[in-house]
C-alpha cells in the first residue's frame, strides 16, 4: 500500500539516538552508528521521533509500504524470554530512552512540564492557582502562563503526562502579538498548542486527533485571527475531535488584527 512513512537521510544523521528513543514502537534503531527504519510495519507514520532529531535527518515521505501492524509492535516491545525477563535489547532500549530524557538529544526539543507562577495579592509570586486575572494593579508585571514544551504543534509530543486532564489550547502563533493578554484570559490553566497553517503547509488534523484520543483531554479552545488563512488551524482542530471519536467541540475564539475580540 502507498502510506506516509518516516524517511531517514543516512547522510544528515549523527547517530545521536534521540528518534530511537523517541519511536514509541520501537520502529528505529541505531545500526553502525546511523538511525534506520528497521521494518516499515512498526512505524505509524505519526513522526514522534522527527522533533527529536537535532540533524534534521528526519522526514515524510509516500512510498509503497507495509501496512502499520499493531500487534507486530506490540509483540516487538513487549516480547519477553521464557524466563519472564525483559529481552537484552528491551533493557538496552529503555536505558537509551532514560539517558535522553535525563539530557540527550536536542535542549530546544525535550519535553517539559512547567509549573506556571501567579500574582498574589501582595505582589509577589506564588505557584499555580488554576487562572491568573487578565488585569492587575498599576505597575503589575503579567507572568508568563506557558505550561508545557514544546508548543508548537509540529513538534508536540502525541503522549504526554501534562496532556492527561489537559484543557487544550490551540492558538494561531500570531494571537500572541495581536492580543496582549494572551496569557493571562487563554493559557492560564491550559495546554498550549501553536501553528500556522500557511506557513508550516501541513495538515495538523492527523497528529491533533491522537493528541485528542490517546490523552484524557477535557476541553479544546481555538484561538485564530481573523484572516482567511487561519481557518485552516479552525477546520483541523474541528475534525480532529470528529475523528478522535470524543464528543469535544471545540469554543473557537477570533482576534482581529488590532487585538480585540471579534467572537467567541
Amino acid at each position: 500500500m502507498i502510506r506516509k512513512i518516516v524517511h531517514i537521510d543516512e547522510e544528515k544523521c549523527n547517530g545521536c539516538g534521540s528518534c530511537a528513543a523517541a519511536c514509541h514502537e520501537g520502529a528505529i534503531a541505531i545500526v553502525d552508528g546511523k538511525a534506520k527504519l528497521i521494518r516499515d510495519d512498526y512505524c505509524d507514520g505519526m513522526g514522534d521521533c522527527l522533533p527529536e532529531c537535532p540533524a534534521g535527518a528526519i522526514t515524510f515521505e509516500e512510498r509503497e509500504a507495509a501496512a502499520y501492524d499493531e500487534q507486530a509492535v506490540a509483540a516487538h516491545k513487549y516480547g519477553k524470554s521464557v524466563t519472564g525477563a525483559l529481552p537484552a535489547w528491551k533493557q538496552e532500549q529503555q536505558q537509551d530512552a532514560a539517558h535522553h530524557r535525563d539530557g540527550g538529544g536536542c535542549p530546544g526539543l525535550r519535553l517539559r512540564e512547567l509549573k506556571p507562577e501567579v500574582q498574589a495579592a501582595d505582589g509577589s509570586a506564588g505557584e499555580k492557582p488554576e487562572v491568573q486575572a487578565a488585569g492587575g494593579s498599576a505597575g503589575e508585571k503579567p507572568l508568563p502562563q506557558l505550561r508545557n514544551w514544546p508548543v508548537q504543534i509540529k513538534l508536540a509530543p502525541v503522549r504526554a503526562p501534562y496532556f492527561d486532564g489537559a484543557k487544550l489550547l490551540i492558538a494561531a502563533d500570531c494571537t500572541a502579538y495581536a492580543y496582549a493578554a494572551l496569557h493571562q484570559e487563554f493559557m492560564a490553566g491550559r495546554v498550549t498548542l501553536i501553528g500556522c497553517p500557511k506557513l508550516d503547509g501541513v495538515d495538523y488534523s492527523e497528529k491533533l486527533t491522537e493528541i485528542i484520543r490517546q490523552n484524557d483531554i477535557q476541553s479544546v479552545t481555538v484561538v485564530r485571527m481573523e484572516v482567511p488563512c487561519c481557518g485552516g488551524l479552525e477546520m483541523a482542530a474541528k475534525k480532529a475531535s470528529q475523528m478522535s471519536g470524543k464528543v469535544l467541540p471545540p469554543q473557537i475564539v477570533t482576534i482581529s488584527i488590532d487585538g480585540k475580540i471579534l467572537d467567541r
